[in-house]
Formats: structure tokens, sequence, C-alpha cells
């Protein structure tokens, strides 16, 4: 364990998917804290795939996509570029930073996202999402399985012709808690780090007793109000909600006073 460093002696659990939580693992690293990867969902492709390959094949007709999380262009972009090039009057949005970068990284650029709070709600306040702006056009929404139809409705509602592409589905951890029990048990777990309201709900469901009462008693740390609410209605008490994405973790990290 690193001695050096704001988070020095501090072991810290990330919990996003696998494949989103090395950058904020590195992260805490690099502040001198240990970072434990506990991912409380785990990614799959969508178990009927004709959905998204019937998507794929009309994507020209589409006058927006819309991409709600990065695996959603993970599962999603791969068939869209087999097929070819990304439609040059198709304009990508999404709804987080982390998306958008996902996206660059397969070379579809000019995309529209929020800057501040990623979510649903900021995203339909972009003026590209305006009534006026998407009334009789054609709109794709690449998603997971379940998840709120905020979007989608309030899409419809402004008069667009909203189609939802699952091409990913979540699910829990296949495995048991025992590796956070066994870090609470000899004191080497300081706090958690949760980004999905899923994700919590499952993580209360992997824990018994012991464990829910570890958890009451340890700091979590969440980058959206709507996660804290969920955490509060769901029994927890110690909610620190930070600013969005990785950045307003780690600054909540840093911030946050370990010897109160």
């Amino acid at each position: 364990m690193s001695q050096t460093g704001p988070l020095a002696g501090r072991s810290i659990v990330v919990t996003r998917p696998l494949a989103q939580a090395r950058p904020l693992a590195d992260a805490i690293l690099a502040a001198g804290g240990t970072p434990l990867i506990f991912p409380l969902l785990e990614i799959f492709p969508a178990t009927d795939p004709q959905p998204l390959l019937a998507a794929v094949a009309e994507l020209s007709d589409y006058a927006l996509a819309v991409f709600i999380s990065p695996n959603a262009v993970d599962y999603a972009l791969p068939n869209i570029l087999a097929a070819g090039a990304w439609p040059k009057d198709l304009l990508p949005a999404a709804v987080g930073q982390g998306t958008v970068r996902a996206l660059a990284a397969h070379g579809v650029s000019g995309c529209i996202a929020p800057t501040e709070r990623f979510d649903s709600e900021t995203l339909l306040a972009l003026p590209e999402l305006a009534a006026e702006r998407v009334s009789g056009k054609r709109i794709a929404i690449f998603r997971g399985d379940g998840g709120r139809e905020l979007l989608a409705d309030t899409l419809r509602e402004r008069g667009a012709v909203v189609d939802c592409i699952t091409c990913y589905r979540r699910s829990a951890p296949s495995g048991g808690a025992d590796q956070l029990l066994n870090a609470w048990r000899a004191e080497h777990l300081d706090a958690l780090t949760v980004s999905s309201s899923e994700g919590l709900r499952y993580l209360l469901d992997l824990l018994d007793a012991e464990g829910r009462t570890f958890l009451q008693k340890t700091p979590v740390f969440v980058p959206h109000v709507r996660i804290a609410e969920n955490a509060r209605a769901l029994g927890l008490s110690n909610i620190i909600l930070s600013d969005a994405a990785d950045a307003g973790i780690m600054a909540a990290l840093l911030a946050y006073n370990w010897s109160a």
C-alpha cells in the first residue's frame, strides 16, 4: 500500500462494471489509496441480438442516435461499424462524458451531451432535443435492459418516433461478498464508491446482517442525487453526494474528513 498522497492508508471500493472500473481505481492509486475493485453489475450482450441488427440495417433512417452509457457504445458500435461507416447525417448523443469518449474511441465525433449533470433530464434540456427539433424525427436509443423510460417517453411526447434498442444486459455479480466482508473484518475498507442504484440494491442483497452493519458505518460516495435518494430509501445514512463522473467522486474522496 502506498504511504504517500492524500488517500494514503485508505482502502476504497470501486463498484463500477469491470470494463469501466480502471480509471477510478488508477486515480485512487495515484492519490496514495488502495482501490478494491468489486463490480456490482456484470455486463453481457443482449439475449436477443435481432433488435440491434434491425436498427443497424435502418440506421440511416434515424436523425438522432442516443447512447445511454459506455456499455451501450461498446456493444452497439462494433455492429454498426461492421455494416459500414457512421451515417453522415446521423447526430450522435450521449448522457455522459464517458460515453462521449467511448464514441470518440470508435471514431464517432460531433456528439452532443450534457457538460455538468449527466442524466436524462439534462440531456433532454439540450436545444437539439427540443420539440421543434425532434418532432416527426426518428430517434434510436441504445441502452441496456430495463432502466428509466423518461428519455423515450419525453421524446415521444415531443413528437419523435422513438425506438429503444437493447444492446446489452445487466445482472447481479456472480460471486459472493467475501472480499468485502474480509476487508471490513480486517479494518481495510474505508469507503465505497457506487455509481448505480441498481448496483446498490445488488450490494444489499449480497450482504448478510454483519455486512449490512459494516455498510451502515462506512461512507458511501455516490455521483448523483437520485442514487443518494435511493440509498437513503434503502436505509443507508452515511451517504456522500459528489459531483458527476470519476472526477467528481475523486474530488469528494479528497475533500472528505477521514478523521471525523
